[in-house]
């Protein structure tokens, strides 16, 4: 009964000691940079840890000397990818202008690595990472500096807006790159479709015009609803901005 009651390790690869190996040309670092490029070419489906050692030329058991699971080999991918994006310092720029880079900078790094947002929810402890606990404390001490009485709360709201347009963008891009063309071929080819199921439901025929600017420069339309939808969530948070001091209780 005494070992039930002993308090069971935290799953997580931050939690526990790296094991040592006495094969130092294969290391964690290269085991998590190998994974990411998987990841970047073909997704989440096809990482395997047997398919990850074939790539690196070693035995399924060598890597898990470095990585315990896939599980806290995705942790380790997501803290790894969170180390290239920006957060501005505190004093560099104000809060407003600053949280819009970070926002950018995250949604750059998510479109660059399109497996990153729809995992976040997913990948154990991943916020114990250095990179994303870095990311976490920088973005707290902008909202702090700010004056934001809830400062949490704030960047709770931001990053659900920039993760949520990220995956969804991601997803499209994702499409568009199986499909061999264009964003802007695939687009003209789609519009047809859209047009045809707008008007069979009797609504939105004008949305689906045949020559729009979305087929033209589509990369353009996404920049501009993504800026559109940040400076309006900017602009709800600024108003949770005390305009003075706390009144005293």
């Amino acid at each position: 009964m005494a070992d039930d009651m002993k308090p069971q390790p935290i799953p997580s690869v931050w939690t526990r000691r790296t094991r040592q190996t006495e094969q130092p040309a294969l290391s964690q670092d290269a085991i998590v940079r190998e994974a990411i490029a998987m990841l970047d070419a073909d997704g989440i489906e096809a990482l395997s840890m047997r398919k990850l050692a074939a790539r690196l030329n070693a035995g399924a058991t060598s890597l898990y000397r470095h990585v315990a699971t896939k599980d806290e080999l995705m942790e380790l991918a997501v803290d790894e990818v969170f180390a290239e994006v920006v957060v501005p310092p505190v004093g560099s720029a104000d809060w407003r202008t600053a949280a819009a880079e970070a926002a950018a900078s995250f949604r750059t790094t998510a479109l660059r690595h399109p497996w990153l947002s729809s995992v976040l929810g997913q990948a154990g402890l991943a916020y114990l990472g250095p990179n994303l606990m870095s990311y976490s404390s920088r973005l707290a001490a902008l909202f702090i500096e700010a004056g934001f009485r809830e400062p949490a709360r704030a960047i709770e709201a931001l990053f659900a807006y920039v993760v949520g347009m990220s995956s969804t963008e991601a997803a499209w891009l994702t499409t568009v790159a199986r499909s061999g063309e264009t964003e802007a071929a695939f687009i003209a080819r789609l519009m047809p479709a859209a047009q045809q199921a707008a008007a069979a439901h009797g609504n939105l025929a004008d949305a689906y015009p045949a020559d729009t600017a979305e087929a033209l420069d589509p990369a353009a339309v996404r920049d501009s609803k993504f800026t559109y939808g940040l400076e309006a969530m900017l602009d709800g948070l600024a108003l949770r901005i005390p305009a003075g001091p706390p009144t005293a209780q």
